[in-house]
């Protein structure tokens, strides 16, 4: 079972509030998705996430969860809902990214191009490579044809394949409530040329999965990912020829130029059908969520709250992001954030977690986790409530200093 119906718009804007309905539940939209990449939010248990901060659903990883623990042991289990003891809904990104991303180009992390280290190097993926040249130490850790990529595991090495009917068929094993097609993902700084021979890969990929999914008869939600990075053209004909197919909903996918994220994820919402939900991969600073609720996305997910909170930040609503490390903290003894209703802020004070970042406690990753992913959470949440109620406006500009 899969819908999703609008309830509210914002005239000028693209920015809507709906609700999305699964077999594990609903989804109400505008809303952050945490990501639980092994089939765990990172320092959380699933009930801390449901119910400190307040989460709706979680995103899983296919990557990481085919090397580890496998799809024999996930069937076995019943599935990711019974495995992580989570009774929400769930998504699952097609592994594509992290083929390519852990893989040729190891190390980058950022959808944002703009953020990315300038001593990175970036790699054209879309230049096809004979599948059967073995990735070495001194070969590229992945390696696309118009078939699949060829990758080698993180874990130890052993060398593996992803097809689209081969990235479907571990969703399905998974059993995530949405799942996504596989596509690829270019480097940021990739020409114009490059960017579009992956498009046209993407679409390719698209449709073959979309068949195979169907032919499986499985109750998941298949999303179609539309890529183009900052070139508007690539973005809107990726749109165009993603939209016009059978999908339960899309992803935008790729890598965005800083400063031009929420432009090219208006182009692409302008593209697709209205009636269908968005999910916006991969993106998850605050300001970054507004810009893109404003321009039509409807859910979000990102390892960034959690990520940035093991390493000792947080977000504010007035200060904006704060490391707890900093040594102005150590005597301060007022909450992360007063105007915070989380778990942490109500318990415990910036003195103590930036203690226990110092003495190296684990608690301290487990609370500023909590804060992180509360304030985003509700953060959307309360986004939701100012477009129902016509007050976007307002919401918008009171978070400016995001």
């Amino acid at each position: 079972m899969f819908t999703f119906n609008i309830k509210a718009k914002v005239l000028g804007t693209l920015a809507r509030a709906g609700v999305i309905e699964t077999s594990h539940g609903k989804i109400e939209t505008p809303a952050f998705i945490p990501v639980g990449t092994k089939g765990t939010v990172k320092a959380l248990t699933p009930e801390q996430v449901r119910e400190l901060v307040g989460a709706q659903a979680v995103l899983a990883n296919t990557y990481h969860l085919y090397l580890q623990p496998g799809t024999d042991i996930l069937t076995k289990a019943g599935g990711l809902h019974t495995f992580m003891n989570w009774s929400g809904p769930t998504f699952t990104d097609s592994g594509g990214f992290q083929a390519f991303s852990l893989g040729a180009d190891h190390g980058r992390r950022s959808k944002i191009a703009g953020s990315r280290p300038s001593q990175e190097v970036s790699v054209d993926f879309s230049r096809s490579a004979d599948v059967d040249v073995v990735p070495t130490a001194q070969t590229p850790f992945a390696r696309v044809d118009d078939d699949g990529v060829n990758f080698k595991s993180i874990i130890d090495g052993s060398l593996h394949r992803f097809t689209p009917e081969i990235s479907i068929d571990i969703q399905h094993a998974i059993g995530a409530d949405i799942i996504f097609v596989l596509d690829e993902c270019a480097a940021p700084d990739a020409d114009h040329s490059a960017q579009n021979k992956a498009i046209e890969r993407t679409a390719r990929w698209a449709e073959r999965c979309l068949i195979h999914h169907q032919k499986k008869g499985s109750p998941s939600a298949l999303y179609g990912i539309v890529q183009g990075a900052r070139f508007e053209d690539l973005r809107k004909e990726s749109a165009h020829t993603i939209g016009a197919m059978d999908f339960a909903g899309f992803g935008i996918g790729g890598t965005f130029e800083k400063g031009d994220m929420a432009t090219a994820v208006g182009w692409v919402c302008a593209e697709l059908p209205e009636g269908k939900p968005r999910h916006l991969l991969g993106i998850g600073e605050p300001m970054d969520i507004i810009l893109g609720i404003e321009n039509g996305a409807d859910t979000f997910d990102c390892v960034a709250p959690t990520r940035i909170a093991r390493n000792g930040s947080v977000y504010t609503r007035t200060q904006g992001r704060i490391n707890l490390l900093n040594a102005q903290f150590i005597t301060d003894f007022s909450p992360l954030d007063p105007d915070c209703g989380c778990y942490t802020c109500t318990n415990y004070t910036r003195a103590y977690v930036a203690h226990l970042f110092r003495a190296k406690e684990m608690l301290a990753g487990t609370l500023a986790s909590i804060h992180n992913l509360y304030f985003v959470v509700n953060l959307v949440k309360q986004a939701r409530t100012a477009i129902i109620e016509g007050k976007w406006a307002e919401f918008k500009n009171s978070f400016k200093s995001l």
